[in-house]
């Protein structure tokens, strides 16, 4: 957080700048010496007023989107981003770049949590991918057991052994 300078420091300061910009201007360019003195009064005007400028707000602000243009930013094909108006299969390495997550872009845009990150589409073609890929998919235990009681040889007990120590005898 910058500190408040006081008067005497400011103007200061302002001096040393308008002097550095006169001077590397008088460098650069021709100037009749009768100009000098107009150079320099109108950068120093101009350094006062950027100083004395109010401060503007920290933080953008952002519009809220209407519903209607929420809908709208929602296709099978892509999301629209509201950052840029392009449409994305998946909002995430875009956010990323423009230094968000998902959540912060939910909450600059006024976005429902159950606001989407990645397209029907695209969603639809991974999930499709993976399933193809034998993943998601639960080993039936019994298909597993079957496959293990094939290649061993049928054994002659009923009951498998048990663990552990065997009972006392009486």
């Amino acid at each position: 957080m910058q500190t408040m300078q006081s008067g005497v420091e400011q103007n200061e300061t302002i001096l040393n700048r308008s002097v550095d910009i006169v001077l590397a201007y008088v460098n650069n360019n021709h100037i009749q010496s009768a100009e000098l003195p107009g150079l320099i009064r109108v950068v120093h005007t101009a350094l006062q007023q950027i100083a004395n400028a109010p401060a503007g707000p920290t933080e953008p602000q952002f519009g809220k989107p209407s519903p209607s243009a929420i809908r709208r930013s929602i296709t099978p094909e892509g999301l629209i981003s509201f950052i840029d108006g392009k449409s994305y299969q998946t909002l995430k390495r875009h956010l990323t770049k423009n230094g968000l997550d998902i959540n912060g872009y939910r909450a600059r845009y006024g976005l429902p949590i159950d606001y989407p990150s990645t397209s029907s589409n695209y969603s639809a073609t991974r999930a499709e991918l993976a399933r193809s890929m034998g993943l998601g998919r639960k080993v039936n235990r019994s298909l597993k057991t079957d496959a293990v009681g094939a290649d061993a040889a049928p054994s002659d007990e009923a009951a498998p052994k048990r663990r552990g120590r065997p009972p006392k005898a009486a």
